[in-house]
């Protein structure tokens, strides 16, 4: 019933804040005016609903309208949209609704691009990392930076970057590790394509040429380098099955050999899987792991899956830092043209952190747009050890202004409190750039016509419904006097005189009678003034057409 009474409003939408001014009034409704142009587009709309000619008579069409707008008046006079439960899902909606406008399309439709080609080229890389916390103060992040610079300049001096990653990086994986004897990659991470780093790692390695060294960028693990060894065609991604001896000595070689001359003879890879691999999550399935692609599994791994080129072949034994393996192709999955990939990898970043970024670039433009001004006398209680503590009534000095709204310190320390995991330097930030947000969503009702025409046809057709539950749903339902008094009074309308047997239909008919009686009382109590000269001017108009 709600999504009829929506689709209703969709069909009577109001254009008032956008109406051409120079148009004609056609009807007036409590001093409300409604132009020729405004229900001519409204009665335009309502043609691609209908497919009759009597449902396209202008003048029913403008009485339709009369009861609608009287109905969404009497909701407003009723104060139905001061609920609580109407504000709660107008939020809900407002948030849905204005998500698209805080994309920044043209970055997406670039980025989309970009993906495509990462997706299409894998990257040989390796980095440095100066760690960093998230929260790490102005002073840390300075010396983190600065650190990580100085290694850069001892690259481009001519040192060895391995050599460097390995004495320097705070990734663990870089360095030797006299305990175990393990041997560190130096910083090596082999290849990797789109969505398979952070994103701006992948971007700064993605926008670094072979054999160069990066500028210093940070990610939220800290701070990078990275050099870039090799850019290739990428392999697409595969499907394939392992089987898995845990034990790396030569005890391991001769369990797995001995599988594979088994292998060899029965060709059973999944049930020789299900028997011997000791890979628990794999086990059960026969071995398959899905699909991968590159940079997901260890290099040796990689390398013996990308190797073989038919479906259905496998591999001779080979070892990693796991244990031993036998690997089998399962299938192929080469890389997509773009025009069957572009909306698989539009989900896919819209899902993934980089809309944080396309966030950031709406943000950024915000910001070059409004007048933003921070007072730095209100802004010293950034530096207050307690900032929770102060009380209210010295919170009322303006934290800073977006054109002409003003954002007090109370409002800045509301943010803060289920937020003290962050410094108060960080926290000013966010809360400002959500501030930028909020303003920018308050005032798209003022700048985006297609997006008030929707909010107001969804704010009015909520009321609608709430005053249907009211006025008729509830009524017809709960007053049985009613409904049998009706049908006393209209049985020769119908088949049966048991009430029981067709109580569905006759509660339908009960509840039109109670709004065309309910319409009826609100007519009488309107003031309607309708144009007849361009009334009949709209009629002629649309016959001629």
């Amino acid at each position: 019933m709600r999504i009829k009474i929506l689709s209703i409003c969709i069909l009577f939408l109001s254009f008032g804040v956008f109406a051409q001014k120079k148009s004609k009034t056609l009807v007036t409704i409590n001093n409300q005016k409604t132009s020729v142009a405004d229900f001519k587009r409204i009665y335009e709309k309502n043609l691609d609903a209908v497919d009759n000619e009597e449902a396209k008579d202008v003048t029913k069409n403008l009485e339709l309208y009369i009861n609608y707008k009287l109905k969404v008046e009497e909701a407003y006079q009723l104060k139905l949209d001061t609920l609580p439960s109407y504000k709660r899902e107008i939020e809900t909606y407002k948030n849905q609704l204005s998500a698209p406008y805080l994309q920044d399309t043209t970055f997406i439709a670039d980025l989309v691009k970009d993906i495509y080609y990462r997706t299409k080229n894998q990257i040989k890389a390796k980095h440095i990392l100066i760690r960093l916390p998230r929260d790490a103060t102005p002073k840390d992040t300075l010396k983190a930076y600065a650190k990580i610079n100085a290694i850069r300049d001892r690259i481009l001096a001519g040192e060895n970057f391995e050599k460097v990653a390995k004495e320097t990086s705070e990734d663990g994986s870089a360095k030797d590790d006299p305990a175990t004897g393990r041997k560190g990659n130096g910083g090596n991470l082999g290849y990797f394509s789109a969505f398979n780093m952070v994103a701006p790692f992948e971007d700064a390695a993605y926008n670094t040429k072979i054999g160069k060294t990066s500028k210093p960028f940070r990610t939220q693990f800290g701070y990078h380098i990275v050099k870039v060894d090799d850019i290739k065609p990428s392999k697409g991604e595969v499907e394939a099955a392992h089987i898995l001896v845990l034990d790396t000595t030569n005890n391991g070689k001769n369990k797995i050999d001995k599988i594979y001359d088994e292998l060899i003879i029965s060709k059973d890879f999944s049930g020789l899987a299900q028997k011997y691999s000791e890979d628990r999550g794999s086990k059960s399935r026969g071995g398959k792991l899905g699909k991968f692609g590159a940079g997901r599994m260890v290099k040796p791994f990689e390398d013996a899956a990308f190797g073989l080129q038919n479906e259905g072949s496998f591999s001779k034994p080979f070892k990693t830092r796991f244990g031993w393996h036998i690997v089998k192709l399962l299938k192929k999955h080469p890389i997509k043209p773009f025009n069957e990939l572009e909306n698989d990898l539009r989900t896919k970043i819209k899902r993934s952190s980089r809309m944080q970024i396309s966030k950031t670039a709406v943000i950024n433009k915000l910001k070059a747009q409004y007048n933003i001004v921070e007072n730095e006398v209100s802004k010293k209680i950034l530096n207050r050890k307690n900032i929770n503590g102060i009380p209210k009534d010295s919170l009322q000095q303006t934290l800073f202004t977006i054109n002409n709204k003003k954002i007090t310190q109370e409002e800045f320390v509301k943010y803060t409190r289920n937020r003290r995991n962050k410094p108060v330097f960080l926290l000013f930030d966010e809360f400002k750039n959500e501030e930028i947000l909020k303003y920018y969503k308050e005032n798209l009702v003022n700048t985006e016509p297609e997006y008030a025409n929707t909010l107001n046809e969804y704010e009015d057709g909520l009321l609608l419904f709430e005053l249907m539950q009211q006025k008729i749903w509830n009524k017809s339902s709960k007053d049985t006097l009613g409904l049998k008094s009706y049908f006393t009074k209209n049985s020769k309308a119908y088949k049966t005189a048991d009430l029981k047997e067709i109580k569905g239909e006759v509660m339908n008919d009960y509840q039109n009678y109670l709004e065309k009686e309910w319409i009826a009382d609100l007519r009488k109590k309107a003031t309607i003034k309708v144009s007849k000269k361009q009334l009949k001017k709209l009629i002629k108009f649309y016959a001629n057409k």
